[in-house]
């Protein structure tokens, strides 16, 4: 059996990440800090990590991308998940008898417009799932938690209201992290993260590198350097997998022309 690492309590959204990539019939390792998911994979405690890399609102979660980079591990796959918030609480509960609402900050925030409809206390917690998992091992009455569908049917709590999120394009990116490589697919993507010198043209030469090949940028973003003050390193996504002779080449030219080249991983593109 497959054994997935995530961040979070059981029945996180990464959970829902974890289930969407590699099917219900999955051991889980449940894990308190990222860095945690990490190390499992890299400890061989489990086969994958799952770990949200990207929100559709929020934008980049840059721990990710600071340990892609400071682990020895592969991205092996990638999924899009809509994010759908619920209101939930201990079955016997009705809107009218809460009186405070729990969940992670993020999840209040998306949940804003459903809240100031509810005369309650808003308590910031560290996780959606962890919330629902409180109120549960506690009994908490009068008492509701922000978290997934997949919370609510794990802790055995009822849904007072479905779907309570204000945007509902509202999408996170997962990435599946590996010590293996994934084989090419019929769509691929590939990560990789660079360094140039702090010099005029350092970036222009990079994107010519690409573009001279025809190779089509999905991402770029710029990240402070953990070993110099000021100075930045350039996460990149584009399409192809880094076997291809092209990749290859392209590789080779950008390691001529920057400080620093690590492939964060090549692996089948989510639609």
């Amino acid at each position: 059996m497959i054994k997935v690492a995530f961040q979070g309590e059981r029945g996180a959204f990464s959970e829902d990440a974890a289930v969407k990539l590699f099917g219900e019939g999955i051991d889980f390792l449940p894990c308190i800090h990222l860095r945690d998911v990490f190390q499992a994979v890299l400890e061989v405690s489990v086969d994958f990590g799952v770990v949200p890399v990207e929100n559709s609102q929020a934008g980049t979660l840059a721990e990710t991308y600071d340990l892609l980079l400071a682990y020895p591990l592969n991205i092996f796959a990638e999924v899009i998940l809509r994010v759908s918030h619920c209101l939930m609480a201990l079955p016997g509960e009705n809107l009218t008898s809460i009186r405070t609402i729990y969940s992670h900050p993020q999840a209040l925030a998306q949940c804003g417009e459903f809240l100031t409809k509810l005369k309650v206390e808003v308590v910031p917690s560290y996780d959606t799932a962890g919330s629902a998992k409180m109120i549960k091992e506690r009994e908490l009455k009068g008492c509701a938690a922000i978290a997934s569908k997949r919370a609510a049917n794990i802790y055995v709590l009822e849904i007072l209201a479905p779907e309570i999120e204000t945007n509902v394009n509202n999408y996170t990116r997962f990435f599946a992290i590996s010590r293996e490589k994934t084989k090419p697919a019929l769509k691929n993507k590939t990560s990789l993260v660079v360094a140039t010198e702090n010099v005029p043209g350092a970036l222009y030469k990079v994107l010519g590198i690409f573009a001279i090949r025809n190779i089509n940028l999905t991402k770029l973003e710029s990240r402070p350097s953990k070993s110099k003050p000021w100075e930045y390193v350039f996460y990149t996504d584009f399409e192809g997998h880094i076997d291809s002779e092209v990749y290859q080449e392209a590789i080779k030219e950008l390691e001529q022309v920057t400080t620093f080249v690590k492939v964060l991983g090549s692996y089948p593109q989510a639609e």
